[in-house]
């Protein structure tokens, strides 16, 4: 297992590669280019220079998150074609430049959603929160003005400004995408890509969709263990995978996730580990990775993880905003520092134990 932290870039990440080559047990970052659009084609030149700035700190890119994909891909019309060759161009770059998994989405319009991003908790800190109740009450069209009054004056992954700009016309453009039309298109795509992640090694790693059921009347359909495995078989290759988040799952407490990574075995490239407390059906908040401090054992996930052989990256997923920091929102340093130590300690144990 090769413990990292996801790193936006200078510029746009309050967290320095300096800060994360001292917490112990992290070999790497999960990164990206932001400042690129979905549907362009990477340049060669800036992922050398992203990577060669990580190196230079110590650490390794051991992944991409993400990749976006064009909106044209995952509703089918006919200009996917040219956004997928675009895709199939950065691929084979970042095969070139040796890094070897990315994590995409198929999420329509809104990348993840909350109804929070900094609900205060018992302990002074704060996380993130979603409650179907104050969801229900919001207008789609406002949701980014709303999510971004407490952004601490970042910008938001999968909230960029000039999609938001487009919200009605995107709305729109997925007036009659329901979910079997989106699996399809999934499926197109990632036949589409398999020859370059077969040549370059690269794994895909789908992540699951956040919540894990539809908001705003736009379709999910990786939201659980019955449609993970659904995509697992129609396309039944190795570079088709998972990126097993387990917040994103966890958001309906339905979901096992340890049954879950253990159903996908082998399939599992990547893994986004994470806290949540459930309040009632509908309404979450984020905690610390402590299973003590939330509703998820996570004692019993890095236990699957580490009974079907996986030896792939992770993360500490969201954290809490503690000790007064200032970051975007999720990714401050210091709580998903203290993640990474314990997730790293109950690996560590669990190895030991099964020595014996």
């Amino acid at each position: 297992m090769d413990m990292t932290l996801r790193w936006f870039g200078e510029g746009v990440d309050s967290v320095s590669l300096e800060q994360i080559r001292q917490i112990p047990g992290v070999k790497g970052v999960i990164t990206t280019l932001y400042d690129i659009p979905a549907g362009e084609a990477w340049p060669m030149e800036r992922i050398l220079q992203m990577k060669e700035q990580v190196e230079a700190k110590g650490l390794k890119v051991l992944g991409i998150e993400s990749v976006n994909i064009h909106d044209a891909i995952k509703v089918g019309i006919p200009e996917r074609e040219q956004y997928i060759a675009n895709y199939i161009t950065t691929l084979e770059r970042l095969g070139q430049a040796g890094i070897h998994v990315v994590c995409y989405n198929f999420m329509p319009v809104f990348d993840w959603t909350r109804s929070d991003l900094a609900k205060v908790r018992p302990d002074g800190s704060t996380v993130l929160a979603y409650d179907q109740k104050e969801i229900d009450k919001l207008d789609p069209e406002h949701m980014f003005e709303s999510m971004g009054e407490k952004s601490n004056g970042f910008e938001l992954p999968g909230w960029e400004p000039e999609r938001m700009a487009r919200i009605k016309e995107l709305f729109e453009l997925y007036r009659d995408v329901n979910a079997d039309v989106l699996f399809d298109n999934l499926v197109y795509f990632l036949k589409a890509i398999q020859p370059v992640c077969e040549q370059y090694d690269i794994k895909m790693a789908i992540h699951p969709d956040d919540p894990a059921w539809p908001v705003f009347g736009l379709a999910r359909i990786i939201t659980g263990k019955e449609q993970l495995l659904k995509l697992m078989k129609a396309v039944d290759a190795p570079f088709n995978g998972v990126t097993l988040c387990t917040g994103s799952l966890g958001s309906n407490p339905d979901n096992d996730i340890p049954d879950i990574i253990r159903s996908l075995k082998g399939r599992i490239h990547f893994a986004h580990v994470r806290n949540l407390q459930y309040n009632a059906p509908g309404d979450f908040q984020e905690a610390a990775h402590l299973s003590a401090d939330g509703s998820m054992d996570m004692y019993a996930i890095m236990k699957a993880l580490y009974d079907i052989g996986f030896d792939g990256i992770v993360r500490p997923d969201h954290g809490r905003a503690i000790w007064g920091e200032v970051s975007m929102p999720g990714y401050g340093l210091y709580d998903r520092a203290l993640g990474a130590c314990y997730l790293n300690g109950l690996w560590e144990a669990i190895e030991k134990q099964n020595r014996n």
